[in-house]
């Protein structure tokens, strides 16, 4: 897997560090990059029709933190980006079917969420660093497509 072969130990340190203090509020960080997923990118809510996806439901809230736990899981050793990620691999691509193109379009709603909760502290460094660990993360999740 490339792109994490590309992030230098002060990058993958900065990024679990980044996570790490994100878990505490992962319902807020998810809820809200999901949401501008679905307002920038409103054919991506075809996929959560079954579920109540509206700000602060309690649908939103619960897949939000997942995906932000997963994410802080995945940060926590990059190097083993694609074990770590295997089960939800194999959940997206047989299951769920989710277009793969949709992880990048969340992968940029993140960081646009991130750079809002973190303000001043998301720095060039740590948007540049997300962006190449984020954009790996979409990567692998999509490898089952191949």
């Amino acid at each position: 897997m490339q792109s994490a072969i590309m992030l230098s130990k002060k990058e993958k340190k900065l990024i679990k560090d980044i996570w790490e203090r994100l878990t505490p509020v992962a319902e807020d960080i998810g809820s809200d990059a999901l949401l501008r997923m679905f307002a920038s990118y409103p054919g991506t809510k075809t996929y959560f029709s079954h579920l109540d996806i509206s700000p602060g439901s309690s649908h939103l809230q619960s897949h939000g933190k997942k995906i932000v736990l997963a994410i802080a899981e995945g940060a926590k050793d990059i190097s083993q980006l694609t074990v770590t990620l295997a089960p939800l691999q194999t959940l997206h691509a047989y299951q769920l079917r989710i277009d793969p193109t949709n992880f990048k379009l969340l992968s940029h709603c993140m960081l646009v969420t991130l750079a809002c909760y973190l303000g001043e502290e998301f720095t060039p460094v740590a948007h540049a660093a997300m962006d190449k660990f984020l954009s790996a993360f979409a990567a692998v999740l999509a490898e089952k497509y191949r």
